[in-house]
């Protein structure tokens, strides 16, 4: 019934395997990638015919983890996969960009890619078995790919590369870096580091581009068992006569218009160049106005590109190497805990940060288990920032990953949660755009954390790169323009310190880029980010003294664990009670740490009153205020340390013969008393004769002078005989009334 092919190999340690032909038949290609215990089911199906009018490539990666992989149920109301996770989201974009240029040219039809994550062994992370199986469904379906690709993730540990490391290596490593590539290049990076040289991430690049070469063997061998006939691609029309014309009508115009500097301008110009041949062609029946629309499309990426590489000069006017003037601010909203304007030419972000306390964090619930992430940092593109009108919707792909690209460069460089027990969330407003919004965010997010006082390692600047290649001629572009990205053929993010780089990403449009190119880049971009970092440190140094007057200042205490349910009580009650009485928010940690957050000083205060009352300890010898609960007829119960009750017996509520405890105090009186002990039932007793009530001073030595004084002279009024022998005075006639009764012990409970 299945005609099943299998390839397998050993790869970083694990075995790799790749099987077709049982599951998923139907499809152009299926492949079912296992990597150690990780398992992906990866599909590839394209229509068979283009739709009418479409004048791009409609390719569909998506990602899907599947809870079952794990041996978990899905939480939420209807215990089911919703809307795909950041995670989903992201591994889909590494997917579509690693294999998206590879595809022939010319061809429209619309194209699917399913990764599935059927088991995941908790150590192989699936998105690299995803990557290597949606390669290899490709290289199998007949669809026209110019493939087949690798793909593999490098660690740092110890000044060694560590090709795919297990997901506890990663969390140790200075480096997690995605790379994919065909046998001969490069197709696409991703990245975080800590602070690396350029040396050693292109190191780490290359490293990734030889370790997986064996993958593409693989998917080779694989293919020549069971690959389908290769589609049929039309051969492209030939209109060089018409290109020709368009080029006589619109060409002189249009390089007129490349010669404007500003964004808004320029586009005018632009769109006036194109229409000049639109309106001389548009009698024309015999002319298709969509092939005349590709031809003045690609007239346009022509003319930008040979203007770059004979002259040197871009489209604003500056060599490859300059980076647009740059203005930098801080503070800027008076009631956030910090922020920021970076202007950088005609791209700008207005970036805020906001502080919170660990009831901010935001709890992940991921196929290797649920943890929680105190540092947010979300991307927002509204339409207005390129001078369009359209409809808000929920944050896309491209949002999603732009953030995560910048949360990556800035991570590394917070402090650690003991040092810093803050939730921090970022949040970037584009709005302006001409290139590379995702660096300017990184660059306004550095400056928004300093103005919050968040103690930053290093202030964190961010550049993107271009590249322009025709044949064996290139050049490298730093800080690009939107055109340049429309129309170029890199677009390569490197964001870092003055000490190394923090993260790194490339996408290409061209069938990959050489090391070659890729030092270059990294040389001119490391150039690039010293300057920003200079234009930065115009408006802010280092982190503030302290945090923003309207940021919760957050006070952490250290209590024995066995006292955690104490605070929290039954059902939560002595904790609810504790947050509403003082205002505050509380966090108590698995080890005893108390975290009390509030802006108000006077809050602060009083929670910890209560909780240093909760879990304090009384100290023998040690004097409380306490208040008096219950009066009995032998002493009086008094409240003075949280919920502990102690006793004060009559005979230590007052100097001399009390007759009874109401002489002294009553209930609801307040009373400063002196612990004397705690017996073996754990009952603490307490005196008040030995504490002046007035000042709270511990009078133990005056009393204790003035019982030996009594003493002694009883001692001598017992030796002349004016004092009984059980202690008791005389009458005043001298005569003894003879011994008292012996009484048994007193009960004092």
């Amino acid at each position: 019934m299945f005609t099943i092919h299998k390839k397998e190999i050993m790869w970083g340690g694990r075995k790799l395997t790749l099987e077709t032909g049982r599951i998923a038949r139907q499809a152009d290609g299926a492949v079912l990638a296992t990597y150690g215990e990780t398992t992906v089911l990866c599909t590839a199906v394209a229509q068979r015919q283009a739709k009418e009018g479409i004048d791009f490539f409609p390719l569909t990666v998506n990602y899907q983890e599947k809870a079952f992989a794990a041996g978990k149920i899905p939480g939420g109301f209807f215990k089911r996969e919703g809307r795909p996770n950041e995670k989903e989201t992201l591994a889909s974009r590494i997917i579509d960009r690693s294999i998206r240029p590879l595809f022939a040219g010319g061809f429209r039809n619309e194209t699917q890619v399913i990764c599935t994550v059927l088991a995941h062994d908790l150590e192989n992370d699936p998105d690299i078995v995803a990557l290597v199986g949606a390669s290899a469904a490709l290289t199998i379906s007949g669809i026209p790919f110019m493939g087949p690709i690798g793909g593999a993730r490098v660690g740092y540990i110890d000044g060694d590369y560590v090709i795919n490391p297990t997901l506890p290596q990663v969390k140790e490593s200075k480096l997690d870096l995605v790379v994919a590539g065909r046998s001969d290049a490069v197709m696409m990076v991703e990245s975080e580091a800590h602070e690396l040289s350029e040396e050693t991430m292109l190191g780490a690049v290359m490293f990734a581009h030889r370790e997986f070469q064996p993958v593409i063997d693989a998917i080779i061998e694989l293919a020549e068992k069971c690959a389908k006939e290769p589609w049929a691609v039309p051969e492209p029309e030939d209109h060089s006569a018409l290109e020709a014309r368009i080029r006589e009508l619109s060409g002189a115009a249009l390089s007129e218009a490349f010669q404007e500097p500003e964004k808004m301008a320029r586009q005018e110009k632009v769109a006036a160049a194109k229409q000049l041949a639109k309106d001389a062609l548009k009698d024309d029946e015999s002319v298709n106005p969509q092939v005349v629309s590709a031809l003045l499309k690609k007239l346009e990426k022509s003319t930008l590109r040979q203007a770059t590489l004979k002259t040197g000069k871009r489209v604003d006017g500056r060599d490859t190497k300059t980076v647009r003037p740059i203005v930098s601010e801080v503070g800027v909203l008076g009631r956030s805990h910090g922020s920021a304007l970076f202007t950088r030419g005609e791209t700008q972000a207005l970036v805020t940060t906001t502080l919170g306390t660990g009831q901010d964090e935001q709890i992940m619930d991921m196929l290797e288990g649920e943890y929680r992430e105190r540092f947010m940092l979300h991307y927002n593109f509204p339409p207005y920032s390129v001078g369009e009108a359209s409809f808000l919707r929920s944050p896309g792909r491209r949002e999603i990953g732009h953030g995560k690209l910048a949360w990556r460069a800035i991570r590394p460089l917070l402090p650690v949660k003991d040092d810093f027990p803050y939730t921090v969330r970022i949040v970037s407003e584009i709005t302006e755009s001409n290139g590379s919004s995702s660096m300017a965010t990184v660059c306004g997010s550095s400056l928004a954390l300093m103005d919050a006082g968040v103690p930053m390692k290093a202030a964190c600047a961010g550049i993107a790169m271009g590249l322009i290649k025709e044949g064996d001629e290139f050049a490298v572009l730093s800080d690009i323009l939107g055109d340049e990205d429309h129309l170029g053929d890199m677009d390569f993010k490197v964001a870092g310190t003055s000490e190394g780089i923090t993260s790194l990403q490339m996408d290409i449009k061209i069938a990959g880029i050489t090391e070659e190119i890729m030092k270059v880049a990294l040389g001119q971009a490391k150039d690039g980010r010293m300057h920003i970092l200079g234009e930065m440190a115009k408006a802010i140094t280092g982190n503030r003294e302290s945090i923003s007057d309207f940021a919760p200042r957050i006070t952490t205490i250290k209590i024995p664990t066995d006292k955690i349910r104490d605070i929290i009580g039954p059902g939560g009650k002595m904790i609810r009670e504790i947050t509403e009485v003082s205002g505050t928010k509380i966090d108590i940690e698995d080890d005893g740490s108390v975290k009390i957050a509030s802006s108000d000083p006077v809050a602060t205060e009083t929670a910890l009153k209560m909780i240093r009352d909760i879990v304090a300890e009384p100290e023998i010898g040690e004097i409380y205020e306490g208040k008096v609960v219950k009066v009995m007829e032998f002493g009086a119960f008094v409240n003075f340390i949280g919920k502990r009750d102690g006793l004060v017996h009559i005979s230590e509520l007052a100097e001399g013969r009390v007759k009874t405890v109401n002489e002294v105090c009553n209930e609801g009186d307040t009373v400063k008393v002196k612990v004397l002990g705690v017996d073996d039932r754990g009952k603490i007793k307490l005196s008040m004769r030995v504490v002046n009530q007035e000042t709270g001073e511990d009078i133990s030595a005056q009393v204790a002078e003035k019982d030996a004084a009594r003493r002694a002279e009883r001692e001598a009024r017992r030796a002349e005989g004016g004092e009984s022998a059980e202690g008791g005075e005389g009458n005043e006639g001298g005569e003894s009334r003879g011994p008292r009764r012996r009484r048994g012990p007193r009960n004092e409970d």
